[in-house]
């Protein structure tokens, strides 16, 4: 259990993790917010990433701040990452984010604090996209991550459901990891789920605020979700309840989606939305379900999200 008041002892309480890779550019941004945290307790910034570009920015501000530590990883995946990471981290409770993405004020204290309650395993932050609202592009972010998944995790930690952690931002007890496989594509759903089988609850913290910027052209778009949804059809989740599905999409989004629209205009992208995830879903049956193709070729490097 998480205590606040053991800001005495020189052992760092939390631990947040930050996965990255060729983040040079994004990784001082995503650093400092969490610099700016001002927790309450113990803490060390343990950053993770194999090339040498981010790692010589991560080294120089670890100069300047005693907190950041960095880890090589073989640059084999995320998965591989986290593996290593939580060897390493010496915090009773982590928090999992990237390096390309930013944490608002007062966004960890918000996302730890569910913690102290015991039957809580697992917390997940909120993500809010960076991206106009005023391209389609840009629309479709929005509505994914206020009327979906903000709305969805709302509504499933109210009635004590079962609900996947967002990866940009989430925190968890450390002993309740396990090793996770090396080629799964949807890390938090797999580490969400495997906390909830423990007995746990899963917790929404919506203060928790972490900003990030999503894809700005079609094809960064269907490979980001070919991918993500994709871990849902491996064997690791498959048919687990609360887990995304096409079905899922169609019967409890489609709705929610359509309301979410403030004009024609956007009533327009939302059709074309409804096209474009029975893409991403036909990609994942393809891809991931029939030809079954490797790790690498589906975690592909996402350009315009940097």
């Amino acid at each position: 259990m998480l205590n606040w008041a053991i800001v005495q002892d020189t052992a760092p309480t939390v631990s947040i993790i930050v996965t990255t890779f060729q983040e040079a550019r994004s990784i001082t941004c995503a650093i400092q917010a969490l610099l700016n945290q001002a927790l309450p307790c113990p803490y060390e910034l343990v950053v993770v990433s194999p090339d040498d570009e981010t790692c010589a920015v991560v080294e120089s501000m670890a100069t300047a701040h005693a907190e950041i530590r960095l880890i090589r990883d073989r640059g084999i995946g995320k998965p591989a990452a986290l593996n290593l990471a939580m060897t390493l981290a010496r915090g009773d409770v982590v928090v999992l984010t990237d390096g390309d993405v930013f944490v608002a004020p007062g966004a960890i204290r918000a996302l730890l604090s569910p913690l102290r309650d015991p039957s809580i395993g697992v917390v997940s932050g909120r993500p809010v996209s960076l991206n106009p609202r005023s391209t389609m592009l840009g629309y479709w972010s929005h509505l994914l991550v206020d009327a979906g998944a903000h709305q969805q995790r709302t509504n499933r930690a109210l009635s004590r459901q079962f609900f996947e952690c967002s990866g940009y931002l989430y925190a968890f007890h450390r002993s309740l990891y396990s090793p996770i496989p090396e080629d799964t594509l949807a890390e938090d759903g797999l580490i969400s789920h495997l906390i909830w089988e423990k007995g746990l609850l899963t917790a929404y913290a919506p203060d928790a605020i972490v900003y990030v910027k999503y894809p700005t052209t079609y094809g960064d778009w269907i490979r980001q979700k070919t991918r993500t949804a994709g871990g849902y059809a491996q064997s690791y989740l498959r048919g687990a309840g609360g887990m995304k599905s096409f079905r899922a999409e169609a019967a409890q989004g489609a709705w929610a989606a359509i309301r979410y629209a403030q004009s024609a205009r956007e009533l327009a992208w939302t059709m074309i939305l409804f096209l474009a995830r029975i893409h991403v879903w036909l990609r994942v049956w393809w891809d991931v379900r029939l030809r079954k193709r490797p790790f690498s070729s589906i975690w592909q490097r996402i350009h315009s999200t940097k």
